[in-house]
């Protein structure tokens, strides 16, 4: 069941994803080439920590990092590790949040000095892409109707989705229902399946391959990137659905 949050609640949430969205600020501006995938997730660390936070995804699952640092063909869920960042590298930071009781959870590509105009695509790709889906939501659509929608945007830019991976419900755990996938799975109907409704507050994040949305892990269960090699992008925003539309928490 997808749960329904009070203005309240919706509050303590915007409060956890405008710290996440202050860390990715700060981590955008702080980033320099030749640090370590290591620095940064300490930076990050200490950062939430003097917001008054707790980074959420510290130990979840068994994730050995504080944020993923996803790196080039790493599209999501990348470990930090003592790889060095160079210029010409694009970089995915997904960072979470815990602070009383509620989490936040956003991300966002970034390109390392001057990057390719390939690379430069799909980052456009991954953030346009979501725009354009909180741009449509209102109550009353569909979930499946968000992910075909996503899905059609990203193929119209010439590229692909990561399968096998998704979206989700957001609360007093850092998952819920529902899941939302960035294409239409075949054979499904985008007018099925449960409806956005008020007070509602999910993460969208499109995970954008070039060639193939095959999904490949590079380290264990974590580094997960596509099957084609290629470098990958992923953009993540947490949003409420307040008056019908979908209203962005994870921004300043």
């Amino acid at each position: 069941m997808i749960e329904l949050k009070k203005p309240d609640e919706i509050e303590k949430l915007r409060i956890a994803n405008q710290i996440v969205a202050k860390t990715l600020n700060f981590l955008e501006n702080e980033i320099k080439i030749g640090m370590s995938l290591k620095q940064i997730d300490k930076m990050a660390e200490d950062y939430i920590l003097s917001l008054g936070a707790k980074p959420s995804f510290k130990g979840l699952y068994g994730f050995p990092g504080v944020i993923c640092t996803s790196l080039n063909q790493v599209c999501i869920h990348g470990i930090p590790d003592d790889k060095i960042i160079k210029e010409g590298d694009i970089l995915g930071l997904d960072v979470g949040s815990l602070i009383d009781g509620y989490y936040g959870d956003a991300a966002r590509t970034i390109a390392i000095g001057e990057v390719s105009p390939t690379d430069k695509a799909l980052i456009s790709c991954a953030k346009d892409a979501l725009y354009h889906a909180i741009d449509i939501i209102h109550d009353g659509m569909r979930f499946k109707e968000l992910s075909a929608a996503l899905g059609e945007f990203i193929h119209a830019r010439g590229f692909v989705p990561l399968r096998g991976y998704c979206g989700h419900g957001i609360g007093r755990k850092p998952h819920g229902e529902p899941e939302i996938l960035n294409y239409l799975e075949k054979g499904s109907s985008a007018k099925s399946g449960p409806k956005i409704k008020n007070g509602m507050v999910f993460c969208i994040e499109p995970m954008i391959c070039q060639k193939d949305g095959t999904p490949k892990h590079y380290n264990g269960k974590w580094d997960v990137g596509s099957i084609d090699g290629l470098n990958a992008a992923h953009y993540e925003h947490c949003v409420a659905v307040i008056n019908g539309r979908a209203e962005i928490l994870s921004m300043i």
